[in-house]
């Protein structure tokens, strides 16, 4: 879901750990910023599909201008690494596409806590698709992780809304998507996955928006339709940057600032409290995410600094 720049620290610094949080923290605001949008331009009236394609109009034009001006190798590509990238391209725009349908009928922190299922469905497919070996411990989280997922759907209840399939789809696709991207790091540079990735978001989607394009009514609206592109390109940003600066093992548990930024998003703009069932689940999806993480972290120890305490 970047662009990562390689850290030439083996052992990084307590400082530079700090500073990758810190953008991590960030990049989950604005990613918050971007759904929080969607919502509010989905009860203004305006197609999930128009929301969509200007998510990656923008992505886009951010992706391709830095290329201007400096060498062009990040838009072309082998055959077989440009079809794998197009490929995961797809992926992310199905999610996009289910995610903002889905935003438009359910509470921000529902949509948020069933997306999170992602690392989970990540792990059950990394056996079929990876080779991966998964321990009792791993299938445990995986089992417990989906029990989560129901207890946020609730099928079996009256209060179940069918858009809930649409966000499972959406955590599926970034799933399979996020598979696609561990195959090709190290293979296809960040740069050019992200080119890759607006582009076939916008072409794919701009017969959609053209057909069913609404005008914006109001000067905000429009500011935030073009904005919410904006965000998702800055978080997927400084996600990248702060790779660079701490590992995934030290950034992992900090992804789920998220549900509490849209938690606290739903109540100040659209005044809605996540019931006790959603809290729940919430918390179950991230304990089951919390086991899978702790499971396959590697063993990195940080260098102690001496004006450091942790």
């Amino acid at each position: 879901m970047a662009n990562a720049p390689v850290s030439h620290l083996a052992r990084p610094r307590i400082d530079d750990a700090r500073r990758g949080i810190a953008l991590m923290l960030l990049a989950y605001l604005l990613f918050s910023l971007t759904d929080t949008s969607v919502k509010w331009l989905s009860l203004a009236g305006l197609p999930a599909l128009q929301l969509a394609f200007m998510r990656y109009a923008t992505h886009l034009a951010l992706s391709t201008g830095p290329m201007m001006g400096r060498d062009h190798s990040g838009f072309t590509a082998p055959m077989p690494l440009a079809l794998a990238m197009l490929g995961r391209g797809a992926l992310l725009a199905i999610s996009t596409v289910c995610n903002f349908i889905g935003l438009a009928y359910l509470d921000l922190t529902v949509t948020a806590a069933i997306m999170f299922s992602s690392p989970i469905i990540v792990c059950a497919l990394s056996v079929p698709l990876l080779g991966e070996r998964v321990g009792r411990w791993r299938w445990s989280a995986i089992l417990m992780g989906f029990a989560g997922v129901l207890i946020v759907v609730r099928p079996w209840s009256g209060d179940f809304h069918w858009a809930a399939l649409s966000i499972l789809t959406a955590a599926t696709s970034f799933a399979l998507y996020s598979i696609v991207t561990r195959k090709l790091s190290g293979v296809a540079a960040p740069r050019t996955m992200q080119l890759y990735a607006g582009l076939v978001g916008a072409v794919a989607l701009l017969p959609a928006a053209w057909w069913l394009w609404t005008p914006p009514a109001t000067t905000l609206d429009w500011g935030l339709m073009i904005g919410l592109g904006a965000f998702a390109w800055l978080g997927h940003h400084f996600f990248g940057i702060a790779h660079g600066y701490a590992p995934s093992s030290v950034l992992m548990p900090f992804s789920y600032s998220f549900i509490i930024y849209l938690a606290v998003a739903g109540f100040l703009v659209f005044g809605t409290v996540p019931d006790a069932q959603t809290v729940i689940g919430a918390c179950v999806i991230a304990a089951a995410g919390l086991v899978i993480w702790w499971r396959e972290r590697p063993d990195i120890k940080v260098a102690p600094q001496p004006s450091d305490t942790k």
